[in-house]
């Protein structure tokens, strides 16, 4: 059975392996996954950090940072998502789907507007993740992985605007 819970200090060093293993055996490769996780939480940008355990194991975790987003000249509560996680012997049996709803439940309880992610849209389109959705956002990772999520309803989509990773982002990328 798949038990999900907050991620605690004691934890990074699991985590960092699960993201490098996850990465390593994907098909875009390892990409400073693990360095990236621990330096959000250096600067305090991990919002929200939940894992999955099977057999007291850890085997899925999933990373919420706060951006700096604006459209239309407003401030937008925005997160971005990312990265996500699974050892590769669990893969496709909804634990990565479980963490990622667990991500947007959580945010939606906050009060958060929306969730940027730079990902597959094949994979996240399931989750309502649209290009078409971050499109009007400037942004150094603007593209076709470029993607957002509608959290609020009552959310008007902007003509343009801006939305920035947290820090560690560019930093990972300077290196």
């Amino acid at each position: 059975m798949t038990r999900y819970r907050a991620a605690g200090d004691e934890d990074a060093e699991v985590i960092a392996s699960l993201h490098r293993e996850a990465f390593s055996a994907s098909d875009r490769g390892y990409g400073g996954e693990a360095e990236l996780v621990a330096m959000l939480s250096a600067d305090s940008d991990l919002v929200f950090s939940h894992v999955a355990e099977e057999d007291g194991a850890i085997v899925g975790h999933v990373a919420l940072s706060p951006m700096r987003a604006e459209g239309d000249g407003n401030r937008i509560r925005a997160l971005g998502l990312g990265p996500v996680g699974v050892s590769p012997n669990r893969q496709g049996r909804g634990i990565g789907s479980a963490l990622i709803e667990a991500a947007h439940g959580w945010a939606r309880e906050q009060g958060w507007q929306m969730i940027f992610l730079l990902g597959d849209p094949a994979y996240y389109a399931r989750f309502g993740y649209l290009a078409e959705t971050a499109a009007p956002f400037a942004s150094p990772y603007a593209g076709p992985y470029w993607q957002a999520l509608i959290l609020d309803e009552r959310f008007a989509l902007p003509k343009s605007g801006r939305a920035d990773y947290a820090r560690a982002f560019a930093a990972l990328e300077d290196e």
